[in-house]
């Protein structure tokens, strides 16, 4: 059962809230966390769902100049979609009304690296390193095929594994699509830049 708060925060209102957050991290004005919150032992109420990497550069709550309470972090490395990620984004959701998913990938990922590594005729390390680039592979596979300067194809291999990821968000739950598809939510990709602190938005 899905309960809608009518107060929620819009995809919208959300979303510049996130960007708004970033100007002041990449100017070095953060305002928002201040300390512990009491009254989020009663409950939670993001308004912002984010899948992101584990990388250790970049902490969502951080990034976008929140507090506790005000986002619903999802990490593994290369923001990669499995079962048990839709999941938790259905639960988000579901159970909190939350109505902006955002997919944030960022420059020098490493797992994109190493699965551009065994795009390229090396092997991974193990075999779990090896199931977080077997997902990968087959969203930048032709990317990366196609794009012969390194910068750039490392680039557009990180923006294609972002929007993979999105996709997969919209189009691997039930649940996921049909509020999509009823604007209730929406699921945006972004790219976190480690060397400026910008979020970009992808189209």
């Amino acid at each position: 059962m899905h309960t809608w708060d009518p107060h929620a925060v819009s995809p919208e209102a959300g979303l510049e809230r996130l960007l708004q957050g970033n100007q002041r991290f990449v100017d070095g004005k953060v305002t928002t966390f201040t300390g512990f919150r009491k009254e989020l032992a009663d409950g939670q109420n993001p308004f912002a769902v984010i899948v992101g990497c584990s990388d250790s550069r970049v902490p969502a709550e951080i990034v976008f100049d929140l507090g506790l309470g005000d986002l619903f972090v999802i990490r593994v490395a290369g923001n990669i979609i499995a079962p048990s990620h839709i999941g938790s984004v259905e639960y988000a959701v579901s159970q909190f009304g939350t109505r902006l998913v955002v997919v944030m990938g960022h420059t020098r990922c490493g797992a994109v690296g190493a699965t551009l590594s065994v795009l390229d005729g090396a092997r991974s390390e193990s075999r779990n390193i090896a199931s977080i680039t077997d997902r990968i592979a087959p969203s930048i596979r032709e990317v990366a095929a196609a794009e012969r300067d390194p910068q750039r194809r490392y680039e557009a291999c990180v923006a294609a594994n972002v929007r993979a990821s999105v996709s997969q968000l919209a189009h691997g739950s039930r649940i996921l699509e049909d509020l999509t598809l009823a604007g209730r939510i929406r699921i945006v990709g972004t790219v976190y830049a480690v060397e400026t602190g910008r979020v970009s938005l992808l189209d």
